[in-house]
Formats: C-alpha cells, sequence, structure tokens
C-alpha cells in the first residue's frame, strides 16, 4: 500500500511523526507537509507566490505553502504516482463540528479526496500531544481495518476521525457521528501595536452548542473514537424546492429603480 500524509502543524509536528512511524510498518509512506504551522487554512491553495519543495534530514519533504497546497503538488507530479490512501494528521486538537470547515488538517485530506483518492483526517481531541503514541496505534488499526475490508482502492471517501487523549487499552472503539454543532466564536482580541496601530487577533472557538447523543462531541466525550463520512457537495438540498419558487418570483418580478429623496 502507498499512502501519502500530511498535516497543517507543520512537518517536524510530534503527531505527523507519530502517524508516519505507526504506518511506515505495514506500507510504503512518504510525507509532504508544511514548513510552518497552516491551521485553519481549510482548502487554500497558493497562486500568486511560487512554492518550493526542501528534504528534511528525517526523508519527510515539506512546502512552502497550505495543507492543500501540499497534497495538490504532490498528485499533480511531485511524487509521480497514484497513492492508495491520504492521510492528514494527527493534529493537535479536535477538529469536531462546525470546525470542520475551517480545519486544514481536513483541507489536506479533502484534498485527495478531490483527486478521487480515499483520504482519512486524524484528529486528538485534545491538545498539547498527551497519549500521541496512543492515537498513532489507532490510527494505524483502522487503517488497517479498512485495508482488510478492502475499503481502500477503487471508491473515494472523505472521512474525519477524531481520537481522545487516552492510553490506548482506554480507547473505545469507533462510533459512527454526525457532526455537532459550536456557538459562534469568542469576540475578536485587539492590541496596540508599538507603533499605537490596532491589531486584531481573532477570538477563541465557540461553546459547544449541540453535543448530543450521535454527534462526534457526544462520542469522543465517552472515550469514543467518532468517524464521520464528509461530503463536498455544499448544496442545500433539503431547501431546493424552496428557493426554486423564489427564483420564480425573482425572474418574473419586474426590476424597480431604488428611488432616493434629496432634502
Amino acid at each position: 500500500m502507498k499512502i501519502l500524509i500530511s498535516n497543517d502543524d507543520g512537518y517536524q509536528a510530534p503527531g505527523l511523526v507519530a502517524l508516519y512511524e505507526a504506518l511506515k510498518e505495514f506500507a510504503e509512506v512518504e510525507v509532504i507537509a508544511p514548513e510552518q504551522n497552516n491551521s485553519a487554512k481549510s482548502n487554500a491553495l497558493t497562486l500568486h507566490t511560487p512554492l518550493y519543495v526542501t528534504r528534511a534530514s528525517n526523508g519527510f519533504r515539506y512546502v512552502n505553502g497550505t495543507p492543500a497546497d501540499c497534497v495538490h503538488i504532490a498528485l499533480t507530479g511531485l511524487l509521480g504516482y497514484r497513492p492508495d490512501l491520504v492521510v492528514s494528521g494527527i493534529n493537535n486538537g479536535a477538529n469536531m463540528g462546525d470546525d470542520t470547515i475551517y480545519s486544514g488538517t481536513v483541507g489536506a485530506a479533502m484534498e485527495g479526496y478531490l483527486f478521487g483518492i480515499p483520504a482519512l483526517a486524524f484528529s486528538q481531541v485534545d491538545k498539547n500531544w498527551v497519549e500521541i503514541e496512543s492515537a498513532a496505534h489507532k490510527a494505524r488499526e483502522l487503517v488497517l481495518q479498512m485495508s482488510s475490508q478492502q475499503l481502500i482502492g477503487a471508491t473515494p471517501w472523505l472521512l474525519n476521525v477524531n481520537i481522545p487523549n487516552l492510553p490506548f487499552a482506554e480507547i473505545g472503539h469507533v462510533k459512527l457521528c454526525r457532526l455537532g454543532r459550536r456557538h459562534a466564536a469568542e469576540p475578536v482580541i485587539t492590541q496596540m501595536s508599538p507603533r499605537g496601530e490596532t491589531m486584531y487577533w481573532i477570538g477563541a472557538a465557540g461553546a459547544v452548542k449541540d453535543e448530543a447523543e450521535g454527534t462526534d462531541f457526544y462520542a469522543t466525550s465517552k472515550g469514543f473514537v467518532s468517524m464521520t463520512p464528509l461530503k463536498v457537495d455544499l448544496t442545500d438540498h433539503d431547501n431546493l424546492g424552496y428557493w426554486a419558487q423564489t427564483a420564480s418570483r425573482l425572474a418574473s418580478a419586474p426590476v424597480q429603480a431604488a428611488t432616493s429623496s434629496l432634502v
């Protein structure tokens, strides 16, 4: 099996190293990851500046770009072959609920999926790499199980997986989940620069809004591994009928010029 690994925490991140060590035991593994931390870059591609690929002393290759950049250039010429599986992670912190929209970890995996390759995004629920070896062992186990079930190969799929920070023996089995929801993010943080200019920092993620049974938040809080199948189609299929009627009314309604009064 040929596996391409990337991430969004950078090529030196402990989660990436642990994942590589776990998967190289049974597969031919290539690592092409960002040079720097690229968290929350989602599916962003670098289009207006050149990308450079450098080989690190441990054999990993790193790119001065985003997670999606790494997978994109790997699959469009850098590798020279088509991998059987794209794996992203293990991320330093959860990617659940709304976070998946922003996640560079998910973005890297999604780039592989867009090229028709099965892809997995792995994250640990809590930050700071506690029990990262256990998480890597669980990721290895899941990939092996999927391989034995002949799920890796012909049909592309995209799975988002979150693993609790627990010793391996205490990690529960995989539970299929839907994405939960968060409240809106915390307020923006402002500071003054040494030059007297106002600086803005994006606030922390909001509190969990939907952690009901069946969600990724619920499963991981109980010690299970959450697994959520994702798709790229953002169409609001449930409301297509409503918007069809609205579009019909808009198409037939006369356009009236805006009027203003002068005072």
